[in-house]
């Protein structure tokens, strides 16, 4: 038996131990890129549950790098690390980019440090 548990644009992620999440930022978590509905925090030996809504939409945020130029039509990329976007796909000694590549730009960085960018599509990629 099946059946249709939500429209998709948003999932259920765990939270792992001694991690803050803060409401209207982005966060790469179980492998899902999105932005936190809700805040969370934990301690030590804690997980805690948060939704993500990864809803491929236009979205406003001043969670960059600063100093990127994010010109309209750069490529997005989430910097797990640093939790930040960036335009730096920061790709290691083969090659490959060891930041994860979310969406492309739509309106300009602006005096404010914000951007617009278009969320992309995106399939769970289950952490190594």
């Amino acid at each position: 038996m099946g059946r249709k548990v939500s429209d998709g644009r948003s999932v259920r992620v765990t939270v792992p131990e001694n991690t803050v999440i803060e409401q209207g930022k982005f966060y790469l978590l179980d492998g899902f890129f999105g932005m936190a509905v809700q805040s969370v925090t934990t301690g030590v030996g804690q997980t805690a549950q948060v939704v993500l809504n990864i809803e491929e939409a236009e979205y406003e945020t001043s969670q960059i790098k600063t100093t990127d130029a994010f010109n309209k039509g750069d490529k997005v990329f989430y910097d797990a690390a640093a939790k930040v976007l960036t335009t730096a796909a920061n790709p290691d000694a083969s090659g490959n980019p060891q930041n994860r590549l979310v969406g492309i730009v739509t309106e300009a960085k602006d005096a404010n440090n914000v951007i617009w960018f278009k969320l992309g599509p995106q399939v769970q990629v289950h952490p190594a």
